[in-house]
Protein backbone atom coordinates (compact mmCIF):
# COMPACT_ATOMS: atom_id res chain seq x y z
CA UNK A 1 0.00 0.00 0.00
CA UNK A 2 1.41 3.16 -0.94
CA UNK A 3 0.24 6.48 1.18
CA UNK A 4 0.86 10.19 0.28
CA UNK A 5 0.04 12.92 2.97
CA UNK A 6 0.21 16.99 2.36
CA UNK A 7 0.17 19.63 4.39
CA UNK A 8 -0.55 23.17 2.98
CA UNK A 9 -1.82 26.65 3.60
CA UNK A 10 -4.87 27.63 2.00
CA UNK A 11 -5.01 31.51 1.34
CA UNK A 12 -8.73 32.90 1.99
CA UNK A 13 -11.22 32.15 -0.62
CA UNK A 14 -8.69 30.02 -3.12
CA UNK A 15 -8.57 26.75 -4.13
CA UNK A 16 -5.66 24.54 -4.46
CA UNK A 17 -6.65 22.57 -7.84
CA UNK A 18 -4.33 19.65 -6.44
CA UNK A 19 -3.11 19.36 -3.79
CA UNK A 20 -1.09 16.01 -5.42
CA UNK A 21 0.07 16.92 -8.63
CA UNK A 22 3.24 16.42 -8.06
CA UNK A 23 3.51 13.25 -5.87
CA UNK A 24 5.16 10.15 -7.04
CA UNK A 25 1.83 7.89 -6.50
CA UNK A 26 -0.34 10.63 -7.95
CA UNK A 27 -0.77 8.46 -10.87
CA UNK A 28 -2.62 4.69 -10.65
CA UNK A 29 -0.35 2.41 -11.22
CA UNK A 30 -3.14 -0.45 -11.46
CA UNK A 31 -7.02 -0.97 -10.41
CA UNK A 32 -6.83 0.38 -6.56
CA UNK A 33 -8.89 1.34 -3.61
CA UNK A 34 -8.50 4.93 -2.48
CA UNK A 35 -8.88 6.32 0.96
CA UNK A 36 -8.66 9.36 1.52
CA UNK A 37 -8.38 11.26 5.11
CA UNK A 38 -8.33 15.04 5.55
CA UNK A 39 -8.58 17.86 8.65
CA UNK A 40 -8.02 21.81 9.05
CA UNK A 41 -6.31 24.17 11.56
CA UNK A 42 -10.18 26.04 11.37
CA UNK A 43 -14.00 25.19 10.37
CA UNK A 44 -14.47 26.37 6.33
CA UNK A 45 -12.17 24.24 4.23
CA UNK A 46 -14.08 21.93 1.71
CA UNK A 47 -12.41 18.98 -0.11
CA UNK A 48 -13.25 17.37 -3.51
CA UNK A 49 -11.96 13.85 -4.41
CA UNK A 50 -11.58 13.08 -8.35
CA UNK A 51 -10.10 9.80 -9.44
CA UNK A 52 -9.65 9.89 -12.92
CA UNK A 53 -12.47 11.98 -14.41
CA UNK A 54 -15.16 10.34 -11.93
CA UNK A 55 -16.30 12.47 -8.93
CA UNK A 56 -16.63 10.87 -5.47
CA UNK A 57 -16.44 13.55 -3.28
CA UNK A 58 -18.18 17.34 -4.13
CA UNK A 59 -17.24 20.44 -1.58
CA UNK A 60 -17.53 18.93 1.22
CA UNK A 61 -16.44 20.67 4.49
CA UNK A 62 -13.58 18.59 6.30
CA UNK A 63 -12.90 18.14 10.53
CA UNK A 64 -11.19 20.88 12.13
CA UNK A 65 -8.41 19.10 14.29
CA UNK A 66 -5.79 21.12 13.48
CA UNK A 67 -3.43 18.09 12.93
CA UNK A 68 -2.18 15.22 10.42
CA UNK A 69 -5.12 13.18 9.79
CA UNK A 70 -5.61 9.91 11.79
CA UNK A 71 -6.56 6.80 10.49
CA UNK A 72 -9.36 5.68 11.00
CA UNK A 73 -10.46 9.25 12.95
CA UNK A 74 -10.66 11.79 9.86
CA UNK A 75 -11.52 9.24 7.26
CA UNK A 76 -13.19 11.36 4.29
CA UNK A 77 -14.45 8.92 1.39
CA UNK A 78 -13.33 5.68 -0.17
CA UNK A 79 -13.11 5.19 -3.71
CA UNK A 80 -11.38 3.32 -6.69
CA UNK A 81 -9.97 3.98 -9.77
CA UNK A 82 -7.90 1.77 -12.73
CA UNK A 83 -4.06 1.90 -14.32
CA UNK A 84 -3.83 5.48 -15.03
CA UNK A 85 -6.47 6.94 -13.72
CA UNK A 86 -4.88 10.27 -11.83
CA UNK A 87 -6.13 11.08 -8.24
CA UNK A 88 -6.90 14.68 -7.46
CA UNK A 89 -7.94 16.18 -4.08
CA UNK A 90 -8.99 19.83 -4.23
CA UNK A 91 -9.04 22.00 -1.61
CA UNK A 92 -11.57 25.40 -1.39
CA UNK A 93 -10.80 27.54 1.59
CA UNK A 94 -14.35 29.82 2.19
CA UNK A 95 -13.12 31.88 4.86
CA UNK A 96 -11.84 35.34 4.40
CA UNK A 97 -8.60 33.99 6.42
CA UNK A 98 -5.89 31.18 5.17
CA UNK A 99 -6.50 27.83 6.71
CA UNK A 100 -3.50 24.79 7.32
CA UNK A 101 -4.83 21.79 5.39
CA UNK A 102 -4.15 18.57 5.98
CA UNK A 103 -4.34 15.51 3.62
CA UNK A 104 -3.77 11.92 3.40
CA UNK A 105 -4.35 9.21 0.46
CA UNK A 106 -4.10 5.72 0.96
CA UNK A 107 -3.64 3.66 -2.28
CA UNK A 108 -4.55 0.03 -2.45
CA UNK A 109 -4.03 -2.47 -4.96
CA UNK A 110 -6.86 -4.83 -6.04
Amino acid sequence: MASMTNRQSVALNATVVNVFADAVHYRLKGPSRVRLYGTAAAVGLNMSLFIGDELFLDDQEVSAQNRMPLVPDDFVVEAAGVSEDEIIVRLRNTTGAAIIACSRVDIEPI
